[in-house]
């Protein structure tokens, strides 16, 4: 005997979205939450310091910057990857959501020559309170990228044989890997002045 699972393309009465929005919408609530702890924690920490270095003086602003454009244009692309499946374009949906994780593959790149040359002037999240919460926020973040990057992928190579059968089922897939990805660009938007501007 199957079930049918409702509400997977259409809104539910009560929420007015659709299951799987209702359910990135929780998980991100619970990010929220992590990321707000942390976002709490160095402030407490900087606050209740006697003296806290500036970011602009000990680490990479040009990188980070890049990293900053990088990401935003990878929101861009990810709207735009949705949107052409929202237009009955498929192959414009794989340019775009090709593109979006080449981007991620970019931040990562960038950030591994950033962390690399922490290390190499032995740097570490040992080193101090700045430098601990530094590494522990943006390595967090780079998690989050790599699991994007794991989700999308497996999108637009296996699941993606969903457009033949369910067309509205996978577009909204690709709108929920959407805000999740915007949510790691989000949390970049606040780590890039709090750690390196401020």
């Amino acid at each position: 005997m199957s079930v049918e699972i409702k509400y997977i393309t259409d809104p539910h009465p009560v929420t007015g979205v659709y299951n799987g929005k209702l359910g990135i919408w929780l998980f991100l609530g619970s990010e929220v939450m992590l990321f707000g702890a942390l976002f709490s924690t160095l402030i407490l920490l900087r606050v209740g310091a006697d003296s806290w270095p500036h970011g602009w003086e000990l680490l990479n602003i040009p990188l980070a910057t890049l990293n900053t454009f990088v990401l935003i244009g990878s929101s861009v692309t990810m709207v735009m990857a949705w949107a052409s499946l929202k237009l009955d374009n498929l192959g414009g949906f794989k340019a775009w959501f090709g593109a979006t994780i080449a981007l991620a593959f970019v931040f990562l790149i960038v950030k591994g020559f950033e962390y690399g040359a922490k290390f190499e002037h032995h740097i570490s999240p040992a080193t101090n309170n700045f430098y601990a919460t530094y590494f522990t926020m943006t390595g967090l973040h780079a998690l989050h990228i790599i699991g994007g990057i794991i989700v999308n992928v497996y999108l637009l190579v296996w699941g993606v044989k969903m457009w033949e059968t369910n067309k509205e089922q996978f577009a909204n897939r690709i709108e929920c890997a959407g805000l999740y990805w915007h949510f790691v660009d989000l949390v970049w938007i606040f780590l890039f002045p709090i750690l390196y501007l401020l």
